[in-house]
């Protein structure tokens, strides 16, 4: 499993793109989408709603369990990908592609997200 060294990741195992005019996407990590099993449903926050890094915001469910989805930084939902809305499986087959969640411009960014290499070392121990 390779996870791409431009992303930051969450030890909740969401990643963030770097930002583009103050705008960042949110996923799950391929990690994340491999121990959830096929995911089934997405709930996602809002257009315009405001989330907190490290709180709660959507919802993943799979057909092994219902799991979190926690923000990895503190901003205004800008964006939400209805394709993952429609198609839940864009979670599993293209975690760091197709399957992104949320964008959000960001407000702050908490200092203790993952370089991809720290996020592999965590995630395999």
């Amino acid at each position: 499993m390779s996870n791409p060294q431009q992303l930051r990741y969450s030890k909740e195992h969401e990643w963030l793109s770097g930002a583009e005019d103050g705008v960042s996407t949110v996923g799950i990590t391929e990690h994340a989408a491999n121990a959830l099993g096929d995911v089934v449903f997405v709930q996602l926050p809002e257009v315009g709603a405001t989330v907190t890094a490290g709180e709660t915001c959507g919802e993943l469910e799979s057909t092994k369990s219902v799991s979190d989805l926690y923000s990895p930084v503190a901003g205004e939902v800008t964006e939400v990908n209805e394709d993952v809305v429609n198609d839940p499986s864009l979670v599993n087959s293209a975690p760091f592609e197709g399957g992104w969640l949320f964008k959000v411009r960001v407000a702050e960014e908490p200092a203790d997200l993952l370089s991809a290499d720290e996020y592999t070392a965590f995630s395999a121990g």
